[in-house]
């Protein structure tokens, strides 16, 4: 039996049916939105802790102290920038909105901690090390290059879909970025 016997394509059957688009989201635009909603607003809250002392948080004055104690001067101003990146581009990719720039700022945010704070403590966030850092830049990077899903304020956008020219745009504004701090 051909699929031309069977009246049906091989699309509206089997697993492909149930990503294709169709009028409502699919699963993998709720697997998304629970991703973004869960990193992007973990995110936020450690930028509020920073920039606000929320949750337990140390707020702006200590952040820039340790700022500075990292080499960092003036401290405050590089806490209020790391702080926002991390709040602002949490934000963005909970909301799903302009999610290539809000993946640059947790990009740009997480080379910085793994080049300051983590990276020479190896790989482990038991010893120290940079894992913790690496996800968080992963997430958003695969965020990027899968587009925000529909379940989106990005889905209106030309970059909704995501794709590799959103990858790079993330990569190199998130390492401008880092690099232009790390060398201040």
């Amino acid at each position: 039996m051909t699929k031309r016997d069977t009246g049906r394509s091989p699309a509206a059957t089997g697993p492909a049916a149930r990503r294709s688009p169709g009028p409502g989201p699919t699963a993998g635009d709720w697997g998304l939105l629970l991703l973004r909603l869960t990193f992007g607003l973990l995110m936020a809250g450690h930028g509020a802790q920073k920039l606000f002392g929320l949750f337990g948080g140390p707020g702006l004055t200590a952040t820039g102290k340790g700022f500075a104690g990292l080499g960092f001067h003036p401290g405050k101003l590089y806490a209020i920038v790391g702080g926002l990146s991390e709040f602002l581009g949490g934000l963005g990719l909970a909301a799903g909105l302009f999610t290539p720039l809000a993946a640059a700022a947790l990009v740009g945010v997480m080379i910085n901690a793994m080049v300051t704070v983590t990276g020479a403590h190896g790989l482990w966030e038991t010893d120290g090390g940079v894992e913790y850092n690496v996800g968080i830049a992963v997430v958003a990077l695969t965020v990027a290059a899968t587009g925000p899903g529909r379940l989106a304020l990005d889905r209106f956008f030309p970059w909704r879909a995501g794709g590799w020219p959103e990858v790079c745009v993330a990569l190199l504004l998130g390492g401008i970025g880092a690099a232009i701090t790390l060398s201040l």
